[in-house]
């Protein structure tokens, strides 16, 4: 069994990182120049990891809330470099399903931050589950399911 292309409730074992903070956010940087500055990762655990949108004014809508679209991207960043963190970079991994269920109005000026988890590592697919809440508050205002197709290895 491998732990990092199992079914992660599989087993017991604690998976292990293939991606480091430093080296997330390198690839970040390289392959998506034009959003990486709006994101900050405070947290890698082989569990779960801790990403924040760092809210501008860029980021919010009429009525002073940070937009869907935003908090999407967050959500969508946040699998993604978990997925990243366990296999090490593949830049081709592409989001195949998504459903967010917004649920309160996160705050105008306070960053966005969004605790994700992946529920299965496979090796063509990743699902995971991204809990986002507003600086300054434990409560709640979205949740994300996301499911990643992996490209093929290549020899």
């Amino acid at each position: 069994m491998n732990p990092s292309t199992d079914d992660l409730t599989a087993h017991n074992a604690t998976p292990s990182l293939a991606m480091d903070i430093p080296a997330l956010t390198e690839f970040l940087v390289r392959e998506f120049p034009q959003v990486a500055a709006d994101f900050h990762i405070d947290t890698l655990e082989p569990e779960h990891i801790v990403v924040r949108l760092l809210v501008g004014e860029r980021h919010l809508r009429p009525g002073g809330t940070v937009s869907g679209p935003n908090m999407f991207a967050l959500a969508d960043v946040a699998i993604y470099l978990a997925i990243l963190s366990r296999l090490g970079p593949v830049a081709l991994a592409v989001t195949t399903s998504a459903h967010v269920d917004f649920m309160r109005k996160p705050a105008a000026h306070a960053d966005l931050i969004a605790t994700a988890r992946l529920l299965k590592l496979g090796r063509n697919l990743a699902v995971g589950d991204v809990l986002m809440h507003s600086e300054g508050s434990s409560e709640p205002v979205a949740r994300a399911s996301m499911t990643y197709a992996i490209p093929p290895k290549r020899d």
